[in-house]
């Protein structure tokens, strides 16, 4: 394998970990404060299919970008107000949203399926830095979108450690009471990340739609939330390492299609197993209790917060 393969392998990891990347942030914002949302693979098809709707019907595609957004955190929304203020088990809540958002998406995208949208998301390089050897070529030659991802990474982690709305934000997720007791809003902290969880998973489907695969099938997100869930166990809830989680992943899946365009006699049905029997392996990985991943998960994950209680 030369060096150009391997570039282009990477390239097209890089691409294939975004929807992955955007998942992952939403659910660590959603975690950080201690909800736990296993919706994301139903958010990410309503989010897919709006907004390829959107986008077909506007032909603009940040409008359908943005509509994509919007549904997601829609969703994430009545998680919230089932798991926040009714506090419903999270995990049983967050599966239904996966179920709904599954015959969802099906319904309202099943008369465009085989449609091939007007607009989409190209790669667009980057002047001067697209010239850097091996870097340039990887990741100054993506699509807006992808760009956007590298931001809001770096833009979440520094909010999360580096801001009084993150350290507010950490302490509802390690220790309700004592923000209570300090005159935090929890349940107000609460929907917000979770609406703003929800609406970087529906961020994730509308990349899928608009720019990974421009088109729409029904279950086109192929498993993706769940890997994305994987993913904020894998980074131990840290934006920075789920980027890092994502491009692997990303690399991965990318690895099966070019082997076989370079000729190796790999059998499809495995490489397509690739990410999935990786995502295995992280949780098996993960499950082992050390003292560094019980720490860095939020100790509030999960619990509804009762102010009577306090």
């Amino acid at each position: 394998m030369n060096s150009t393969f391997m570039i282009s392998v990477i390239a097209a990891g890089i691409v294939a970990g975004t929807p992955l990347l955007y998942a992952c942030l939403g659910e660590i914002l959603s975690e950080k404060s201690g909800i736990m949302n296993l919706g994301v693979e139903g958010m990410m098809l309503v989010g897919a299919v709006v907004g390829f709707l959107v986008s077909i019907h506007t032909e603009n595609k940040w409008m359908g970008f943005m509509a994509g957004c919007s549904a997601g955190a829609i969703l994430a929304f009545f998680h919230g107000i089932l798991t926040v203020k009714l506090k419903a088990n999270q995990v049983a809540s967050g599966v239904a949203l996966t179920i709904f958002g599954t015959g969802l998406s099906a319904y309202l995208g099943k008369s465009y399926i085989g449609v091939l949208p007007s607009v989409s998301f190209k790669g667009i390089s980057i002047p001067f830095l697209n010239g850097i050897p091996v870097i340039g070529k990887i990741f100054f030659k993506n699509d807006a979108l992808v760009y956007l991802s590298f931001i809001l990474v770096f833009v979440i982690w520094f909010v999360l450690y580096k801001t009084k709305a993150g350290l507010i934000v950490r302490t509802v997720g390690e220790n309700p009471s004592a923000a209570d007791a300090a005159g935090i809003n929890i349940f107000l902290v609460r929907y917000i990340c979770v609406i703003l969880g929800g609406m970087l998973s529906g961020a994730a489907g509308a990349y899928i739609s608009l720019a990974y695969s421009p088109s729409w099938s029904e279950n086109m997100t192929a498993g993706r939330g769940w890997i994305a869930v994987a993913l904020v166990i894998f980074a131990m809830w840290n934006p920075i390492r789920g980027m890092m989680g994502a491009y692997i992943f990303g690399i991965i899946n990318s690895l099966g299609l070019h082997l076989q365009a370079f000729g190796f006699a790999v059998p499809v049905y495995i490489l397509q197993m690739l990410p999935y029997i990786l995502t295995f392996a992280v949780l098996i990985f993960t499950t082992r209790e050390t003292r560094t991943r019980r720490s860095a998960m939020p100790q509030a994950l999960g619990i509804p917060y009762s102010r009577e209680e306090r």
